[in-house]
């Protein structure tokens, strides 16, 4: 109560005054309603106690018990958990083989002069099929063994990294095949 009544007086100086003019002495705007805070206190218990008296007995301090390195958990190397939607292995490889594809579709496009759909449809598609199982399985090897993709990633080379350089490779490689489709002809 007695915060919302300090709150009144200071808005009434506030608006009383000369220089705003909207409020004279008998009369009060309120623009909006003050709700008192509640306050938190806090209350502690503590209790000091100095040990560096004379006469006190040093009481040996307590050891921290060395703690064991953190163990990694174990990687489930299940064909459902490597292949599951958040699984390590569809994204990852969807993202090596997008990488690779672009830049070969790019390098085709520049050496011949064809687009993407020209390059599939004159013998590329066993390339592609081929390229494709070699790299998928390259890729799960590991994952079958138990090893985790973030093992092998380094300052440079992370795995986030790779990750966000497959995602750009994929959206580039359907962008090219869309601009060359509506432009009828090839992109470079």
């Amino acid at each position: 109560m007695a915060a919302s009544s300090s709150a009144m007086q200071m808005q009434s100086l506030l608006l009383a005054s000369p220089m705003t003019g909207l409020a004279s002495k008998r009369q009060m705007v309120q623009f909006y309603n003050v709700k008192p805070m509640p306050r938190f206190q806090r209350k502690f218990n503590i209790q000091v106690r100095c040990s560096a008296e004379e006469g006190d007995q040093k009481e040996p301090m307590p050891t921290a018990k060395p703690s064991r390195p953190p163990v990694s958990p174990k990687v489930s190397t299940k064909f459902s958990d490597v292949f599951a939607f958040s699984g390590p292995a569809p994204e990852r490889i969807n993202g090596r083989l997008a990488m690779v594809g672009f830049v070969a579709a790019l390098a085709m496009e520049l050496s011949n002069g064809q687009d993407v759909l020209t390059q599939i449809s004159n013998g590329g598609f066993p390339l592609f099929v081929g390229t494709s199982i070699v790299l998928s399985l390259a890729s799960l090897i590991p994952l079958f063994r138990g090893e985790t993709v973030e093992s092998r990633s380094g300052q440079f080379m992370s795995s986030d990294a790779e990750l966000w350089n497959g995602r750009f490779a994929m959206l580039g490689l359907v962008a090219l095949a869309f601009t060359e489709y509506v432009k009828g002809g090839t992109l470079v």
